[in-house]
Parts: C-alpha cells; sequence; structure tokens
C-alpha cells in the first residue's frame, strides 16, 4: 500500500468511526480492535506501558511509539480522552480512540478531532497520593529551613546517613494539588541510588534524618525544592521516601 493510499484510508477511518463505536457521554468514540487478556483496568494514579499511533485532523500521524518499543506514562497526566479510552482497556487490549478537541486539554485545535491507537502492554499501580498533600500534618516534625516531616515505618536500622552518603530509596513525589510527578515506579519499580551531596536540599537535609529501613514523608518548600529551575514542578513538593541502605 502506497503512502498517499495509507494517508486517505487513516483520513476516511478518522472521519467515519464504524457503527458499532462506543460513544460515552463525554463524546468520546472508540473501538476495541483486540481482546485484552486480563480484567483490571487502569486508575489514574497507576501508570501504563504502551504502544500507540496519534493521527491529527488532516491524517497525518504526528506521534508514535511502535515495534520493540514502549512509552510509560502516568495515567493522569494524558490528554482527557486518551486517559479516557486507556482507564477502558486492559493489559494485552488495543483500541483506536476518536479525541475531539473538547477532550484534547488543549493539545487539540477547536473543532478537530484527534484518532488515537492504543496497545496497553502492562499496567503499573502507582502509589495512591496521600491526603495530607496541601500541607504538613499536624504531627509534622518542623525544621529551622521550614522542612517538615512524619515517619510514616519505624526503621530497623541504627545508622543515619551523611550529606556525604550514597544512599538507595524507593521514592514518590506529589504536588500539593496532588499530582503524582515522579516515582520510582515510573523508572521499572527499581530503587534509586544518588549521592546526598548531588540532590535537592530538601532531601539533602531530610534523609539524614532516617535510619534504614524507614518510610517517611516530606513536605519540601519551594526554597528547598525546583524554586531556581522553571523546567521542574513549582511549591512544595511532597515526598515519600523508603531508604533502604547506605554507602
Amino acid at each position: 500500500m502506497n503512502t498517499l493510499l495509507i494517508a486517505l484510508t487513516l483520513f476516511a477511518q478518522m472521519q467515519t468511526p464504524p457503527a458499532d463505536a462506543q460513544r460515552t457521554a463525554s463524546g468520546l468514540v472508540t473501538v476495541k480492535l483486540a481482546d485484552g487478556t486480563d480484567t483490571d483496568h487502569p486508575g489514574p494514579d497507576d501508570i501504563v506501558k504502551i504502544r500507540y499511533s496519534i493521527t491529527n485532523a488532516e491524517g497525518k500521524v504526528i506521534d508514535s511509539v511502535s515495534g520493540d518499543h514502549a512509552a510509560v506514562m502516568q495515567v493522569s497526566r494524558m490528554m482527557p480522552g486518551w486517559r479516557e479510552a486507556v482507564s477502558m482497556m486492559t493489559a494485552g487490549e488495543s483500541r483506536r480512540a476518536w479525541v475531539p478537541s473538547s477532550l484534547g486539554g488543549g493539545k487539540i485545535a477547536e473543532g478537530a478531532t484527534y484518532m488515537i491507537d492504543t496497545e496497553l502492554l502492562d499496567t503499573i499501580h502507582g502509589p495512591e497520593t496521600p491526603d495530607d498533600v496541601a500541607a504538613p500534618s499536624a504531627d509534622a516534625e518542623i525544621t529551622r529551613s521550614g522542612l517538615a516531616s512524619r515517619v510514616l515505618k519505624e526503621g530497623n536500622g541504627k545508622r543515619h546517613p551523611t550529606r556525604r552518603s550514597i544512599v538507595k530509596v524507593f521514592y514518590s513525589g506529589w504536588t500539593t494539588e496532588g499530582r503524582l510527578f515522579d516515582s520510582t515506579a515510573l523508572h521499572g519499580g527499581q530503587p534509586s541510588e544518588f549521592p546526598l551531596s548531588g540532590v535537592i536540599a530538601g532531601w539533602t537535609e531530610g534523609i539524614p534524618l532516617m535510619v534504614e529501613g524507614e518510610v517517611r514523608r516530606f513536605w519540601i518548600p519551594a526554597k528547598l525544592a525546583y524554586e531556581k529551575d522553571p523546567t521542574k514542578p513549582q511549591g512544595m513538593l511532597v515526598f515519600d521516601i523508603e531508604l533502604i541502605s547506605i554507602h
């Protein structure tokens, strides 16, 4: 099939979803292309491993991940229509969705519709958003710098890391609006290892309060986080950190 014919076929598919397509109250239109092999549906806090292709209103593929590659995304950070379509899927399933501009999260021109084909490879259950991300809890310890924390699980170690230590941790980070912006769950679920001299000031100060095996929640004010880096989340940030080991 030549390139022009492929483009015309895609354009025709975009204009006329099949009669048996599923239509939701939001205006999303989807059709299942292949059945899944599981019964579990992704939730907003989950991370999905997917292959996909996004076709714009002119029939041009503007983004895709295919073949031996896969993308890892948090469901809540996908455009609303894509998020809704993925939440209908199970692992192993492929689904086509026609996403109108009203569900495009500002990424689709007014009145246009994008067609998104998605293959859901796996769902990774992300950490639940804590109830107290908006502000430190009443029982939090607060240091002179404004760093607040409370212990979620007591550790079994005796040593505290120093600011020159290399530590191995599990972590998840949220904004005060409850958006998960980073987590070891997003990076294959393996612990992260780094020198405390090379991280944000809130971690450099806070992790030495911990012992091995401890889990602690930190409320890190902007001045101890990414205040000087506009590419990172701004304002106070909340981290749950589990200290695995100290080197």
